[in-house]
């Protein structure tokens, strides 16, 4: 299916990623990143007691045993006395970090690290200059927006909730990580569709990984590739090209 064109009235939702499409690659990759994986160490020590925290360490822990299971080598885990098990889980998060793995208990952590940042101010959301007025503008139509990210709902909520352009989370009906399922699902959209009330044919999804787009396509929703200035088009992509989101539902 194609993109929708600035008239077509069919689409009820917009549905989003992030990296590529509302926010630079360079963004995630090289300030938010780097921040947790510099933080991490600190933040397990000071947080470790809390509940929310000892459930990320658990859910951490699970996901070793089944790294170990698939023989993928993950770095020792202790068991045993709290400084060994949060020195084991410091190792494992930057052994996941380094793979630029999608667990969720990695995601979730990440999240608590970078609130802590925004909080202090060493961060700020980053989103393309498109992003603010497009968010107004289909606000203005009554489409629904949505978020789907593999960073947790809580670090999709602190990063539009902070840009330079204010806070954009005023416009963001539902957020979905990866808790909805993998981003390369056809039965993740499906969950979505559901979430929202709305058909998946009413729906356009934005991305920049065509994976994420063919497993949207399949569960029946519009796509549109992201494919911002300095980015290549994928090579076999089928699916209509935006290079910002100017276009999506104008009102010229």
């Amino acid at each position: 299916m194609a993109a929708a064109s600035p008239g077509d009235n069919s689409i009820r939702a917009i549905l989003l990623d992030i990296e590529g499409t509302t926010t630079p690659i360079d963004f995630v990759f090289k300030t938010l990143f780097p921040y947790a994986l510099a933080k991490v160490e600190r933040f397990l020590l000071e947080h470790a007691g809390e509940p929310n925290v000892r459930a990320d360490v658990k859910a951490l822990r699970e996901q070793h045993c089944a790294n170990t299971g698939e023989n993928l080598d993950p770095p020792e885990w202790i068991d045993g006395s709290r400084d060994a098990e949060l020195s084991s889980a410091t190792a494992y998060v930057r052994w996941l970090m380094d793979r630029d793995s999608k667990c969720s208990a990695l995601k979730s952590l990440q999240g608590k690290i970078w609130q802590e940042g925004y909080r202090t101010g060493d961060l700020h959301g980053e989103v393309y200059p498109d992003v603010a007025s497009a968010f107004a503008r289909w606000s203005r139509q009554g489409k629904i927006i949505a978020i789907f990210s593999s960073g947790s709902v809580l670090a999709q909520k602190l990063l539009f909730g902070s840009t330079p352009a204010g806070d954009l989370t005023r416009h963001l009906r539902a957020y979905f990580d990866t808790t909805t399922g993998p981003k390369n699902a056809p039965e993740s959209y499906t969950r979505i569709a559901s979430a929202l009330a709305v058909e998946p044919t009413a729906i356009l999804f934005i991305s920049d990984v065509t994976m994420e787009l063919d497993a949207a396509q399949t569960a029946g929703m519009r796509t549109a590739l992201s494919v911002r200035p300095g980015a290549a088009r994928p090579v076999g992509s089928t699916h209509a090209v935006i290079h910002s989101l100017n276009g999506i539902f104008s009102e010229e």
